[in-house]
């Protein structure tokens, strides 16, 4: 399942996710390199 994660204020990662970490954040995968990052919500 693609999720979409913020690292900072202007950086968006799009990637595979992995797993949720217990502060709220999410970790994807993008290629071989996993990020986690804050977890952006959908848009109405």
């Amino acid at each position: 399942m693609l999720r979409t994660i913020s690292l900072g204020t202007s950086i968006l990662i799009q990637g595979i996710f992995v797993r949720s970490l217990p502060d709220g954040r999410i970790t994807v995968r993008v290629d071989s390199a996993d990020y986690s990052g804050k977890p952006v919500t959908r848009a109405a």
